[in-house]
């Protein structure tokens, strides 16, 4: 096989892994100690494996450290990349420097409480530590925006009720309906 040959075959492969028109996950790890090198991240890859259940796909994740830096990492996303749903995880406590809510939600058009809700819900099936979730939820821009807690397991947890909501979501946000549900 030549060079030529081999190349037009990657390009090929490439380009039917990527979908132009497939919605764009971007996930916000929030934590200082994954920033620093001091923690691997565990919650992207959890973020990405229901991305793709879905049929979203996943950017790499922004890792930042806790505090505010979030505000900043956010902006940049909205402006940059203009991705459908913004998952941050991490910032949802209650220590001095959890701040993910606090810069969020000022930047939200409009907050979806009911997706937090329904997050702690099902994690407090599972957990009563999920009522401590501070996270806030809502859309900016036609990119919805979610703040999830940073353990991993509490991202699984809300990342099987977001799989549920998110594609009607997007698509409420687009304003795609179908013929049925004009008014």
């Amino acid at each position: 096989m030549s060079d030529d040959t081999a190349q037009d075959d990657t390009a090929q492969q490439v380009q039917q892994q990527y979908d132009a028109d497939a919605r764009v996950i971007a996930p916000v790890i929030v934590s200082t100690r994954a920033a620093t090198g001091e923690r691997e991240d565990l919650s992207a890859p959890i973020i990405e494996e229901f991305a793709h259940e879905i049929g979203f796909i996943c950017r790499p994740p922004v890792i930042i450290p806790d505090g505010e830096g979030v505000l900043a990492a956010l902006s940049e996303l909205l402006v940059q990349v203009a991705p459908a749903v913004i998952i941050t995880s991490g910032g949802t406590g209650l220590t001095p420097d959890d701040l993910t809510p606090e810069f969020t939600k000022p930047m939200l058009d409009k907050e979806i409480p009911g997706i937090v809700e329904a997050v702690r819900a099902h994690g407090r099936d599972r957990t009563p530590l999920a009522a401590l979730n501070r996270g806030v939820a809502g859309v900016k821009e036609g990119t919805v925006i979610v703040n999830l807690p940073g353990s991993p397991t509490a991202v699984r947890y809300g990342m099987e009720v977001l799989v549920e909501l998110l594609p009607e979501l997007c698509d409420q946000v687009a304003d795609i309906r179908s013929s049925d549900s004009w008014g």
